[in-house]
């Protein structure tokens, strides 16, 4: 039984060592074409042979990766390699095993026009070098038909103002099944560039042939003017063909050049605004405006934009008469993303009160913005308004009645009506007696408590040194935050300012001005917000306002320094502000 094995085996042998061709060291290099079109890909097989040690000892722990290759990297940079395969087949050549392996490569060329795959090495064989001629455009009479896949591109403006949105909707369009694939998205360093959403996925036909559809859009905001250049949307990927076949898909597209438009001259607006829509609106007036002293009136105002982000909406105007107090709530901005665009909106809520009785002049309210519809200027208005304020002590006045003349005699009905007058006077005599000792009760007790108030006032406060320690380290914070313009500063000052005075819930900065107004300090505030939203800071340090926050440093060195000398002597803030009229105060 073992002789009849070994006989074939050599009879094996010596026929594969006759059948072995006598260019077994030659290495071949072929593509499967040599003139393709742009976004096509290339097919090259490298053929080599390479002598094999293989022995009992090492037959099983024999790797295909372990296997020279050859330095196919030297197609770069005219051609990209997609993917790579090997595969080999070993023969027995007078004893020797040799071993026939061939690579496949999958090539996309970089560019168009005349390329040259170089000759590859391979041990000590070397191919020929292959020239490739790349085609721009579609092969002719094709167009998209007869493509696996492409990418179209579309914007809905030729031209668009800087900062304004320019909707950019990518598809790509694929034939078969596509296995994987990665489709780019748009960017640039001078836009910002957002998601609409997810992306649509659909069929549709194109020149007669139907094709799955892969949607995506995006929102540009071009920030400087000139011409806007994108690059090209490229996709990757792999599709089966009905009949099994793999097929690598390579494609690209390039958007045309958009001109973006500087801010026209006439525009009148300190923060330029261009969008397709923005209104104003205000809620929370009464509608008759007539208020008392201490009413709590609170005004909300939305400034919406369509085609714009909440980050490019300006503050609302914070300016209030005399006689009112403003306490503003933190501003809040939303953003939501549609398919057809972004819309965005700001809120500001202020808790109005008014303290002096009089006619109290609310500002008009003026944002000028640009339609880009129409290219041309508009404003959104809030009309000036005046509020009624009376004093919350004329509630309880009441007009005197009139005297009757002397010299008019009194009828009979008068006459009974004196009488029962008189007996209504002597009945109330005993209740103004009641009356007078509870108000002398009343003065004794406002007396017992004064006295008691003034022992308080007295004594010495004590603070816990772990406080004092925080409040030195939050102003610390505070004042490095003023010295940089963060953005932070307005909190870290509400945050050091209820560590400073407990008791008070500040919520906003103008929540402390109102219990502790520091005009220095206040002016200084909104300096520093003037300059965080101010028309030349958009983001761009090189070319925004340097800041300077010594004067806000100093402002916030000394309203403390005021504040510890007034606390030391008063012992405790007090509990209203010395100009806010309480309802119901005696």
């Amino acid at each position: 039984m073992v002789k009849r094995l070994i006989i074939p085996t050599i009879w094996l042998a010596v026929l594969m060592a006759l059948w072995l061709p006598a260019h077994a060291g030659k290495l071949t290099a072929e593509p499967d074409r040599t003139q393709l079109y742009e976004g096509e890909v290339l097919t090259l097989t490298v053929k080599g042979t390479t002598k094999i040690d293989i022995n009992l000892s090492n037959l099983f722990d024999f790797d295909v990766s372990s296997l020279p290759s050859p330095d196919i990297d030297k197609v770069s940079p005219d051609f990209e390699i997609l993917a790579r395969n090997q595969r080999y087949s070993i023969r027995t050549v007078n004893g020797d095993m040799v071993g026939e392996i061939t690579w496949t490569y999958q090539l996309a060329p970089t560019s168009t026009g005349e390329l040259t795959i170089p000759a590859l090495t391979f041990k000590d064989s070397v191919s020929r070098p292959v020239n490739i001629e790349v085609v721009d455009g579609n092969p002719p009479g094709q167009a998209n038909a007869n493509r696996i896949s492409f990418i179209e591109l579309t914007a809905d403006k030729a031209e668009v103002y800087v900062q304004e949105q320019l909707i950019l909707t990518v598809r790509l369009f694929f034939r078969g099944n596509l296995i994987g694939g990665e489709l780019s998205d748009p960017q640039h360093p001078n836009a910002i560039v957002e998601t609409l959403g997810k992306q649509r996925e659909y069929s549709r036909d194109r020149d007669g042939v139907r094709y799955r559809v892969v949607e995506r859009r995006y929102a540009l905001f071009p920030q400087k003017p000139g011409p806007l250049n994108l690059p090209p949307i490229r996709f990757e990927g792999q599709a089966r063909d009905t009949d099994g076949t793999l097929k690598f898909l390579r494609d690209s597209a390039t958007l045309f050049e958009v001109p973006v438009k500087d801010v026209p001259a006439e525009f009148s607006g300190s923060t330029w605004l261009p969008a397709t829509s923005l209104t104003l609106a205000e809620a929370g007036m009464p509608p008759t405006l007539n208020l008392k002293t201490g009413d709590n009136l609170t005004r909300t105002l939305s400034l919406q934009a369509t085609g714009l982000p909440s980050e490019a909406l300006p503050p609302l105007p914070a300016s209030v008469p005399d006689g009112l107090r403003s306490y503003p709530e933190e501003p809040q901005r939303n953003t939501s993303v549609g398919p057809d665009g972004i819309t965005s909106t700001l809120t500001q809520t202020r808790a109005l009160v008014p303290v002096e009785a009089g006619k109290l002049l609310l500002p008009a309210i003026r944002i000028p913005w640009w339609d880009t519809e129409s290219n041309s200027e508009k404003v959104a208005v809030i009309p000036a308004q005046t509020l009624n304020v009376i004093s919350s002590g004329n509630e309880n006045s009441a007009a005197m009645p009139a005297a009757a003349p002397a010299d008019k005699q009194a009828t009979p009905q008068e006459t009974g009506s004196k009488e029962n007058s008189a007996n209504a006077t002597v009945n109330s005599s005993f209740w103004q007696w009641v009356s007078l000792v509870l108000a002398g009760i009343w003065v004794l007790t406002m007396l017992a408590w004064w006295r008691t108030r003034r022992m308080e006032s007295q004594a010495p406060i004590s603070i816990d040194s772990a406080e004092i320690r925080n409040e030195k380290a939050v102003f610390e914070q505070l004042l490095a935050a003023a010295k940089e313009a963060s953005t932070s500063t307005p909190g870290l000052f509400v945050s050091w300012a209820n560590i400073r005075w407990p008791g008070h819930s500040f919520h906003s900065a103008g929540d402390v001005f109102g219990v502790f107004p520091e005009a220095d300090l206040e002016v200084e505030l909104n300096r520093l917000q003037a300059h965080l939203f101010s028309r030349e800071h958009t983001g761009d340090e090189e070319n925004s306002e340097k800041w300077s926050g010594r004067a806000l440093v100093d402002a916030l060195r000394q309203t403390r320094e005021r504040m510890e000398e007034s606390s030391s002597v008063a012992g405790l803030p007090p509990l209203y502000p010395g100009n806010l009229s309480v309802s119901g105060q005696a």
